[in-house]
């Protein structure tokens, strides 16, 4: 059997994406909570803060060292594999990603030592604004990589110069080509996921301690503030969702018809919340909503939909991957609610640390938002082929010329070997890091604390 180097080259960008974007969306999510944390151990000077944003710094250093070695390999591979690409939309994709290393990876680098290595060579306050400032870098890191990706999905602001194999494109208005139709919605669903995913690690970690009956104050208030996040940002994803669907459905109806596993254009279009989809013989089962996909993406239960057939065969994606890892995802993102929102409700009754059971779900549960971004991925990416660039070049045309299946095999063999070896470092890095756990407050110095709300007055219960 022969080796497809299209088939090779998109597995192993596929690898290098999915492997890194672990990481990200860590860093961006705890990044917040340290924000949070630090913000109140600046407003009332309580060592448990202190402690606790010292233990998750620790976290997300361990988290954004990884992501930062994965994220390098990605850029190589424009050259190696995709050439072609590279030098059709060069002008317009390098220009985002020079944006990113220059107006987030510096702001990030440039105040890590600080967040890391200042805690008693700068002021808390100073400390807290190098902590702001590495939080900000990651989330404008994530919006300009989420740029370069959106002009893929809606091009927008270029034209065409040259001819033939000399021809490429290159921007017209770059404000117009960073904020394409899409890039703001993605953006916010992208990152409103990230802020999910980081939840879930102090969440489960945070479960772990209150199982084990260890830290107990720090993991009491890690969980608190966690839930918290985790419960607002999975709560509002279903409004970015319905915001999308229209972005897609305006810009990109065939997408939208496979999400959905929709054939034929119809009114009154239903929305699948399981089941299945095949292509062959045009057909999807499953349990349904009558008239609610129009609705979501037209605001009226008899907006036509178009399906597939409206569009030629070799234009269709992969309908059975993007609607299976796209119904994967909403699903994922509704078990973040029901879960988030148990587990809040249980705190107020202050009953969540003797619920073994939910505390056992919360452990396992940091998984599930790493495989809802995952799927997400998948299903936007897979959801756009043919296109490499939607609508202007296709993905088998943006090979490179000179590349052999055999090279690329070679190299997706080495990379697997790398990323496991990385993985296993990352893994053994977090196992020690939360088996140690945060350091232990000092009573005398917590006692202090409260004695000195009680003098000013404040409520003196630790809540």
């Amino acid at each position: 059997m022969s080796l497809d180097v299209e088939i090779l080259a998109r597995f192993q960008f596929a690898l290098t994406i999915m492997f890194h974007y672990i990481f990200p969306p860590f860093s961006i999510g705890t990044g917040l909570l340290l924000v949070i944390m630090e913000s109140l151990y600046v407003r009332t000077k309580n060592p448990v803060y202190e402690k606790m944003t010292r233990f998750w710094i620790k976290i997300f250093a361990a988290n954004f060292s990884i992501g930062v070695a994965t994220g390098i390999v990605m850029e190589f591979e424009f050259g190696t594999n995709w050439a072609t690409y590279s030098r059709y939309v060069g002008d317009i994709f390098g220009s985002p990603l020079a944006a990113e290393g220059i107006f987030a990876f510096f702001l990030e680098s440039g105040f890590l030592a600080i967040l890391l290595f200042g805690w008693d060579k700068v002021s808390p306050r100073v400390h807290l604004f190098a902590t702001c400032m590495v939080a900000l870098g990651s989330i404008m890191s994530g919006f300009w990589i989420v740029v370069a990706n959106s002009w893929m999905q809606t091009p927008t602001a270029f034209h065409i110069v040259g001819e033939g194999l000399n021809a490429r494109a290159e921007i017209t208005d770059f404000w117009g080509m960073v904020f394409n139709p899409s890039t703001v919605i993605r953006f916010t669903h992208t990152i409103v996921g990230a802020f999910i995913q980081g939840s879930f690690l102090v969440i489960s970690v945070s479960a772990y301690y209150l199982l084990k009956e260890k830290h107990y104050e720090i993991a009491r208030r890690s969980m608190r503030i966690s839930l918290i996040v985790a419960f607002v940002a999975s709560a509002f994803q279903p409004v970015l969702g319905h915001i999308h669907a229209q972005e897609v459905a305006e810009y990109q109806p065939a997408k939208l018809a496979a999400f959905e596993g929709h054939y034929e254009t119809q009114k009154q279009a239903p929305l699948y919340i399981i089941g299945g989809t095949d292509p062959e013989t045009k057909s999807t089962y499953g349990i349904k909503v009558p008239g609610m996909l129009s609705f979501l993406v037209g605001d009226d239960f008899d907006h036509e939909v178009k399906g597939l057939n409206e569009f030629p065969r070799d234009e269709w994606p992969n309908v059975s991957l993007v609607f299976q890892t796209y119904h994967a995802m909403v699903a994922l993102g509704m078990y973040f609610i029901g879960i988030t929102a148990i587990g809040i409700i249980l705190i107020y009754l202050k009953k969540l640390a003797t619920k073994k059971w939910l505390l056992k779900i919360f452990v396992i549960s940091v998984i599930f938002p790493v495989l809802a971004n995952q799927f997400g991925w998948i299903s936007a990416e897979a959801g756009r082929q043919p296109w490499i660039v939607y609508g202007l070049l296709k993905t088998s045309d943006a090979l490179s010329k000179s590349v052999a299946a055999e090279e690329v095999l070679i190299s997706i063999i080495m990379f697997m070997i790398v990323y496991i070896l990385l993985f296993f470092v990352w893994i053994y890095i977090l196992n020690k890091e939360i088996k140690h756990g945060p350091e232990e407050v000092d009573l005398d110095q917590e006692t202090d604390y409260y004695h000195r709300k009680e003098r000013l007055g404040f409520f003196t219960r630790k809540d």
